[in-house]
């Protein structure tokens, strides 16, 4: 179940980046259907929503995506049952994405921070990556990504952003890290 979610994730993230966008770095607001979650992108994203399992249900996977530079850019939302465990599913979703971009685990310490971020869930499992792994190809990749949660009514939405590039420019990462807003 979990190599299929991966699967499904990796291509989701793929599929919206190679139809996306130009200029580079034209930062826009974007929001997430269905939730209060605003974004920033740096270029005009495609969106897409799938069912893939995570946490062991089906839930609606909403991805707004697009290239920017040689960056591939996205931001990911899926809201829990009630009562799911945020935490676990949450860390689930990490080890899912550190494995599909071959990222050694478990990471060194300066590789991984706390991510909180106001109207956040005070999570443990809310965290921000940078990390060096390999494309599917076998080329080499950074990834920074950040994952959290927000009260959506009765309910949990999780929230997953990544960058990926041969370098990564701080104030990418940054620039959409801070962007995202419940």
């Amino acid at each position: 179940m979990q190599n299929h979610f991966m699967a499904v994730t990796a291509s989701l993230i793929f599929s919206v980046a190679l139809s996306a966008c130009s200029p580079d770095q034209n930062w826009r607001e974007v929001t997430l259907d269905g939730s209060t979650l605003k974004a920033q992108l740096p270029c005009k994203p495609d969106r897409t929503t799938r069912s893939v399992p995570l946490g062991g249900v089906a839930v609606d996977l909403q991805v707004v995506g697009c290239d920017s530079g040689t960056a591939i850019v996205a931001v990911m939302t899926a809201p829990l049952q009630a009562g799911a465990d945020a935490n676990a599913v949450m860390s689930g979703w990490q080890k899912a994405t550190l494995d599909n971009a071959r990222i050694k685990q478990p990471l060194a310490l300066e590789q991984l921070q706390n991510w909180h971020r106001p109207g956040q869930l005070p999570l443990a499992s809310s965290v921000r990556i940078q990390a060096q792994g390999l494309r599917a190809n076998g080329d080499a990749v950074t990834m920074a990504a950040v994952w959290g949660a927000v009260a959506d009514g009765d309910h949990v939405r999780l929230i997953h952003a990544v960058v990926y590039d041969r370098q990564i420019s701080p104030e990418m990462a940054n620039t959409l890290f801070d962007g995202l807003k419940p």
